[in-house]
C-alpha cells in the first residue's frame, strides 16, 4: 500500500463510528465522490464523523497546547488509521443559534468590505469627518441606532395582545402574558396580596389598576399568606410584583429558551424604528453615499442588483471622485465584491439580500453561502466534505451547483459528498453507497467505485434509483378531487405582491418554484390565516422535548408556528378546516435527555408499566421513580446522563461512562424492578423493531411503535439522544407522533420540504403515510423540489418564474401533467421528463 504524501486516495481502515461497522474503504484524492445509503445507514458518519473528525483532529494537534484549551475541539474518532488524509474544510447544513445580528452580508463577509467602501470612497456631507467602518456597522456601538439598538424594530407590549379576554378575571387566567404554572400563580397571589380584586372580570377594574397592573415598572415585595389546601402546609414567603410588560420585555430580551421568546413575542407589537426607519445604522452613517446610495439602500439591494450597480465602478467609471487614491480604493474594492458576488448568484442565491437575517434562510441556502466564501479562498489540495449540497434547491439550480463543485476539484480540491439526490449522483467520478440499511442494519459498505459499478451491487437501496427508468409508478396514481377550496386574496408578504391563490382541500398539493420564488412564504401565510381562524387549540407544531429541561421543571413547553402575519389577507373557506399541524425538520430536543421515547409520549406508558410490577409496588416505587431526569431513581454521579464529561487540559474533552450506572442512568434500586425479565435500561436500549415484539399486547406503547415502523424508522433505539437524530429523522418522528393520535375533523397537514435529507427509498415510506392521511379526509401541503413527489401530487400551485423580485407570482396550477405543459414555469421541463421516465 502506498502511504507517501502522494497517495492518490484517502485510506480509512477500521472504521467504528457510530453504527459503522469496522469500516475499510478507499476513497480517491482530486475527484468529486458521493456518499450514499438510506437514511441512518451510516454515510455521515464515515464523511464527516470519520474522515473530517479526523483531520480536524490532526490539524488541533499541530496547534499549540495553550491555545488548544481556547477550541472547542471534537474527540479522536472510532477508526485504526486514516491514511494520505489531506486538511479538510466541512460545510455542513447546520445553524448556529438564530439571532437577527447575523445576516447574509456577515455570513459571506461582503459587508465587511462594503463598510471599508464607504469608509474610505464614501461622499460625506460637507464639514463631516471620515469615520471607521464600524460606524457603518449595526452590531457596533459607533454605527447602532440608539433608538433600536441596531436592531431595525422597536417592540410594544399592548393591553389588547396581554389580556385577549377582557372577561376573564386575574384569577382566572385574564392576563394570558404572565407565565404559568407556579410563577403565574405566584404573581396572582401577589396581586391579591396587594389589595387588588383577582375576582373581578378585568374589565370592571378600574383603568389605574388596569394600567397599573400591566405597565407598572415598580417592585414591590410582599409577605403572601397562600391559600391553604387540606392535608397541605403552606408557609408565608416574600414575594415580588412584576408587570405584565416588564415580564414580557425581560423573558424576549434575556430568555436562551427559544421557545419562551416565541411565547413572549405573542403578546409583543412589532414595528419598525421610527427613529432610523428599519435601517439600523445612525443617522450620521445614513448621511454617508456611494454611486448615490447610502449603505443601507445598498445592504437592501438583491445581490444580482447590488453587482450591477458596482459593476462600472470596478471597471473604474466613478465620475463623483476625484482622480487619486480614492478613486482606486473604490475600483479594488467594488471589483472584489463583484467578483465574490459573481460567485453567490451563480449558486442561484442572486435573489437575497445582504441585509437577510440568517434566520430566515433554510439550511441549505446557508450553506452554499459558505461554499461560494470557499471558492473565493483560492485553496487547493483540500478536502470539501459537503452535506446534501442540493438540498432546499430546484432542479433548474442543481446544474450552477455542479459546475461549482466541479471547479472546486479542477482547482486542486477533493470533494466528498454526502448527497440524495440522484442527478448530482450521476455526475460523480466516484460513489461510496453504505448500507443495506440503517441503524444496525446498516454500516457496511456496499460498493466504493466507479458510478456504473454500483449497477451489479443487488442488496443497495440506491441503485434502484439511480438506474430506474421509465415513468415513476406514483406519477401514476389516480388523482383525488378536491372536496372544497380554501382562497387567499391579496397576499403581500416578502416578495409575494397582491397575490390571489386557489388552494384544494381533501387532496395532497405540492408548492413548488425556484430557491426564492415565494414557497415557503405562501405556505407561511396560508399557516398564520388557519391560526388566526383556528386559535392555538386548533393547532399543532413541532414543539420541543419537555423532558429537555426535566420532567417537573417550571417551564413552558409551548412552540410557536413561526408563520408570518396573516392581517390584510382575506380568505374564504376556512370554515371547512378543524385543526392545522405543521411538521419541520427541527430538532426534536436540544439535549441528550430528549429521545424517541420521551417526545412520542410512550415512555409514559412503559413507566407506568414498571410502577405497577410487585417489585415496585412493594418498595412504594410511583412511575416518576423510573425517569432519569427526575432525581430519585436517576443515577446522581452522572445526574442520569449515562456519562461524565472528562477533562484533558490541551487535549480534546471526552466522556465516558459513568463510573457508578455504567451508562444505564438509573441507580441499583431502580434497575432492580423488572418487567418481564427486563429493566427500564434494558428496555431504552431496545430498537423500535425489538420493542414491538416485546410491548405487542400494550396497545398504548404498541400504537407508538407500529407508527414508528410505519415511517421506516425501526431501527432506532427508544432512548435514541434527539441529539443523535438527523433532520429527517425528526421530521419523521413528529409526523408518526402525529399518526399515532386520534384524528377528528378535518386537519391541514403543512410540510416545508419534507424530503430534505432523505433517501429516495425514505421518501416512498414517508409519501405511502402522507397519502394516507389525504385518504383519511384530510388535506396536505408540501413545499417541494423533488420531481418524484410533484408527479405523485394531485395538485401543483408552481411559483416563480424567479427568484426574488422575478418571482413572487403563481405561475401555473393545476394536476401535474397540466403544470408540465405550462410555458412559463421553469418547474414544467423537470416535472414533464419525470413523468415521462
Amino acid at each position: 500500500m502506498n502511504t507517501s504524501a502522494h497517495d492518490p486516495y484517502v485510506r480509512v481502515r477500521g472504521a467504528r463510528e457510530h453504527n459503522l461497522r469496522n469500516v475499510d474503504v478507499d476513497v480517491p484524492r482530486d475527484a468529486l465522490a458521493v456518499f450514499t445509503g438510506v437514511s441512518g445507514s451510516g454515510k455521515s458518519s464515515l464523511a464527516f464523523g470519520t474522515i473530517y473528525a479526523e483531520a480536524q483532529r490532526r490539524y488541533f494537534e499541530s496547534v499549540a497546547p495553550y491555545a488548544r484549551r481556547l477550541i472547542h475541539q471534537v474527540g479522536a474518532p472510532a477508526v485504526d488509521d486514516v491514511l494520505g488524509l489531506p486538511p479538510a474544510v466541512a460545510l455542513e447544513q447546520r445553524r448556529g443559534a438564530p439571532t437577527s445580528r447575523s445576516y447574509v452580508g456577515t455570513v459571506t463577509t461582503l459587508s465587511n468590505t462594503l463598510r471599508m467602501l464607504f469608509s474610505r470612497a464614501g461622499r460625506y456631507p460637507r464639514g463631516a469627518e471620515a469615520v471607521d467602518s464600524d460606524a457603518f456597522s449595526p452590531n457596533t456601538a459607533a454605527g447602532a441606532c440608539p433608538v433600536c439598538h441596531g436592531l431595525g424594530r422597536v417592540h410594544r407590549a399592548t393591553e389588547e395582545l396581554m389580556v385577549p379576554d377582557p372577561s376573564l378575571s386575574i384569577r382566572d387566567g385574564a392576563i394570558a402574558a404572565w407565565p404559568g404554572a407556579w410563577h403565574g400563580k405566584n404573581l396572582r397571589d401577589v396581586t391579591r396580596t396587594l389589595g387588588y380584586d383577582v375576582d373581578r372580570p378585568w374589565r370592571d377594574l378600574s383603568p389605574g389598576d388596569r394600567q397599573w397592573i400591566l405597565f407598572t415598572d415598580e417592585q414591590p415585595v410582599v409577605t403572601v399568606h397562600p391559600v391553604r389546601e387540606a392535608g397541605r402546609i403552606q408557609r408565608p414567603y416574600q414575594g415580588t410584583f412584576q408587570s405584565a410588560r416588564r415580564y414580557v420585555m425581560h423573558t424576549f430580551a434575556d430568555s436562551k429558551s427559544p421557545a419562551l421568546r416565541a411565547r413572549a413575542e405573542r403578546f409583543l407589537e412589532s414595528s419598525l424604528c421610527p427613529d432610523c426607519g428599519g435601517s439600523r445604522l445612525r443617522p450620521e452613517s445614513l448621511a454617508v453615499t456611494f454611486a448615490g446610495r447610502n449603505i443601507a439602500e445598498l445592504n437592501a439591494m438583491q445581490l444580482a442588483r447590488l453587482a450591477e450597480v458596482l459593476r462600472p465602478v470596478a471597471r473604474g467609471a466613478v465620475d463623483d471622485l476625484p482622480e487619486g487614491p480614492q478613486r482606486r480604493i473604490a475600483a479594488t474594492l467594488c471589483a472584489d465584491l463583484v467578483a465574490r458576488i459573481e460567485v453567490v448568484t451563480e449558486l442561484g442565491l442572486g435573489y437575497l439580500s445582504l441585509d437577510r437575517t440568517t434566520p430566515t434562510l433554510s439550511p441549505g441556502e446557508l450553506q452554499r453561502l459558505r461554499l461560494a466564501t470557499q471558492l473565493r479562498s483560492g485553496l487547493f489540495g483540500v478536502v470539501y466534505v459537503l452535506d446534501e449540497p442540493s438540498a432546499g434547491l430546484h432542479p433548474a439550480d442543481s446544474e450552477a451547483l455542479l459546475t461549482v463543485l466541479v471547479r472546486l476539484r479542477e482547482a486542486g480540491n477533493s470533494v466528498f459528498v454526502v448527497e440524495h439526490d440522484m442527478d448530482v449522483v450521476r455526475r460523480a467520478d466516484w460513489i461510496v453507497d453504505v448500507g443495506p440499511l440503517a441503524g444496525e442494519r446498516g454500516g457496511r459498505v456496499l460498493y466504493s467505485g466507479p458510478v456504473d459499478g454500483l449497477e451489479a451491487v443487488a442488496e443497495s437501496a440506491t441503485r434502484r434509483f439511480l438506474f430506474a427508468s421509465g415513468p415513476d409508478p406514483a406519477a401514476g396514481r389516480t388523482a383525488r378531487r378536491p372536496s372544497s377550496w380554501l382562497g387567499l386574496r391579496g397576499i403581500t408578504r416578502h416578495n409575494l405582491r397582491g397575490v390571489d391563490v386557489e388552494l384544494p382541500l381533501g387532496v395532497f398539493t405540492a408548492i413548488t418554484g425556484v430557491s426564492g420564488s415565494g414557497k415557503s412564504t405562501l405556505v407561511g401565510v396560508l399557516a398564520a390565516v388557519l391560526t388566526e381562524h383556528l386559535g392555538p387549540a386548533g393547532t399543532a407544531d413541532g414543539a420541543a422535548d419537555p423532558a429537555d429541561a426535566g420532567e417537573g421543571d417550571d417551564a413552558d413547553a409551548w412552540e410557536g408556528t413561526g408563520a408570518g402575519p396573516a392581517s390584510g389577507v382575506l380568505a374564504e373557506g376556512l370554515q371547512v378546516v378543524d385543526r392545522l399541524v405543521r411538521v419541520d425538520q427541527k430538532p426534536i430536543g436540544r439535549t441528550p435527555r430528549s429521545n424517541l421515547a420521551t417526545y412520542t409520549g410512550l415512555f409514559d406508558a412503559v413507566r407506568k408499566l414498571f410502577a405497577a410490577t410487585d417489585d415496585a409496588r412493594r418498595h412504594g416505587h410511583k412511575a416518576g421513580r423510573f425517569s432519569f431526569n427526575v432525581a430519585g431513581g436517576r443515577c446522581e454521579t452522572c445526574q442520569g446522563e449515562g456519562f461524565v464529561a472528562v477533562e484533558l487540559l490541551f487535549l480534546p474533552g471526552t466522556y465516558a461512562p459513568c463510573p457508578t450506572c455504567h451508562g444505564d442512568r438509573y441507580n441499583e434500586e431502580t434497575l432492580a424492578v423488572r418487567y418481564r425479565g427486563r429493566n427500564v435500561a434494558e428496555v431504552l436500549g431496545m430498537t423500535v423493531d425489538a420493542a414491538a415484539g416485546f410491548f405487542t399486547d400494550v396497545p398504548p406503547v404498541a400504537r407508538s411503535l407500529r407508527t414508528l415502523q410505519e415511517v421506516g424508522l425501526g431501527y432506532l433505539r427508544l432512548g435514541q439522544p434527539a441529539t443523535e437524530l438527523s433532520g429527517g429523522e425528526a421530521q419523521r418522528i413528529k409526523l408518526a407522533s402525529e399518526l399515532q393520535r386520534g384524528r377528528r375533523g378535518h386537519t391541514v397537514y403543512l410540510l416545508d420540504e419534507p424530503t430534505t435529507g432523505l433517501h429516495p427509498a425514505d421518501v416512498e415510506l414517508l409519501m405511502r403515510q402522507l397519502h394516507g392521511l389525504v385518504d383519511a379526509g384530510h388535506s396536505v401541503f408540501v413545499v417541494e423540489h423533488e420531481m418524484s413527489v410533484v408527479a405523485g401530487a394531485d395538485w401543483v400551485v408552481d411559483l416563480g418564474p424567479g427568484g426574488g423580485d422575478a418571482g413572487g407570482r403563481v405561475v401555473a396550477t393545476g394536476r401535474p401533467a397540466q403544470v408540465a405543459e405550462s410555458d412559463g414555469s421553469r418547474t414544467a421541463p423537470y416535472l414533464a421528463r419525470r413523468l415521462a421516465g
